[in-house]
């Protein structure tokens, strides 16, 4: 059994477009090739998990036209590699537990603003297949985002 109070609480999105893709942002300042994620953040004392959730996605991404599609179960977790720079480590994190939300964006993409809440997390994003997100995440969030995917599959694109 883990012990969750050693894991930051922390929220991911899923954004999906209408046609079924997702939303994908390449981190700022991080090289390739595994530096494309989905929306994800910390959540505040005592504050909902879906407010976090919206939050995080209007902060990383300007996106707020959403209507509400799914949320994972229970917590999936992730270790921070040794060797991981961060300052969530030096505060005695030993990972992150998350919840899930998967939205669809019912807005029009000029409404993406990466650098509309003062320090962006993205430098560029698109719209990719669900499916290939666990191969571009930092191999340490792999395994969480493999258990997004199954359980966001019903409303997503497949690639061809």
């Amino acid at each position: 059994m883990t012990d969750l109070k050693a894991y930051r609480p922390n929220v991911g999105v899923v954004l999906f477009h209408p046609d079924g893709r997702a939303w994908l942002g390449r981190r700022i300042n991080t090289p390739g090739p595994h530096n494309w994620q989905f929306p994800q953040g910390g959540v505040d004392e005592g504050e909902d998990l879906a407010a976090a959730a919206l939050r995080e996605l209007a902060e990383e991404t300007g996106a707020h036209t959403v209507t509400p599609l799914a949320r994972t179960d229970g917590w999936l977790t992730y270790d921070f590699p040794a060797d991981h720079p961060g300052t969530k480590q030096a505060r005695g994190w030993k990972g992150q537990r998350q919840v899930w939300f998967a939205y669809r964006f019912d807005g029009e993409d000029t409404e993406f603003d990466l650098e509309g809440h003062g320090q962006p997390e993205f430098d560029a994003w698109r719209w990719g297949y669900l499916e290939e997100a666990p191969a571009l995440v930092v191999p340490f969030k792999r395994a969480a985002y493999e258990s997004v995917v199954e359980a966001f599959l019903p409303f997503a694109a497949r690639p061809a």
